[in-house]
């Protein structure tokens, strides 16, 4: 597997020294085995979806997640969105209640949150790939070290980004963010464990907008079920 293949050209020029490191070769050489000897969420083909949806000069705001989900059709290289179909897993099932909570949306039908990737979010885990129903099985075998330098690189962007850190884990990264230029949302993570210690009440998604409003850039439609090119 040539892990630096399957990402789009925008993204491997952006990320070319991060692919050139030996942290990086490990990872390879494991998921290539991983992948021909156990069953690996995502599928192959989806392990970049998040970047193949929103190019590095298309970000406006990162969302960033953990481990992907880790059962049977669930992962598809989007943090948090399952594809239409499958059943909610609960930590998307709470951000759809306090997106109902914070802008009257719905909760819908699906669980696909494409149309926010293909409007500027990009929807990064830090860790890409899981072993079928072992959560966090993928840890500390390189996925971090890419993933920092993703959140770098768009970090690097003159432009403000707004970054939305969701538990313990993912705030730990605000230290590779420049908060003087970039704005940083905090809160619990949603899933059933800690939504109730402050991820409900957060606002995020209208506070992502007003950050956005403020900067002088267009709000997102965080409606899910509607059709973008």
């Amino acid at each position: 597997m040539y892990l630096a293949a399957l990402l789009p050209d925008s993204w491997r020029a952006e990320l070319d020294s991060a692919l050139r490191t030996e942290s990086f070769r490990k990872l390879q050489d494991f998921l290539e085995e991983e992948y021909s000897s156990r069953r690996i969420f995502p599928p192959r083909e989806d392990l970049f979806s998040a970047f193949r949806l929103t190019a590095p000069d298309k970000v406006r705001v990162l969302i960033l997640g953990q481990d992907p989900y880790h059962d049977d059709g669930q992962a598809h290289g989007l943090a948090f969105s399952v594809r239409p179909g499958v059943r909610f897993p609960p930590s998307l099932r709470n951000i759809f209640q306090e997106r109902l909570d914070d802008l009257g949306i719905p909760v819908p039908s699906h669980g696909s949150l494409e149309s926010w990737a293909k409007q500027g979010v990009l929807l990064l885990n830090t860790v890409l790939t899981v072993r079928a129903h072992e959560p966090a099985s993928h840890k500390k075998h390189g996925w971090e070290e890419f993933t920092d330098a993703v959140i770098r690189t768009v970090g690097s962007r003159t432009s403000p980004v707004v970054f939305v850190l969701w538990g313990a884990p993912a705030q730990k990264k605000k230290r590779l963010i420049d908060t003087t230029r970039h704005i940083v949302l905090e809160s619990a993570h949603p899933s059933p464990l800690s939504a109730y210690r402050g991820f409900f009440g957060s606002r995020p998604f209208s506070r992502i907008n007003e950050a956005l409003r403020a900067h002088g850039f267009a709000e997102i439609d965080w409606r899910t079920e509607i059709s973008l090119l």
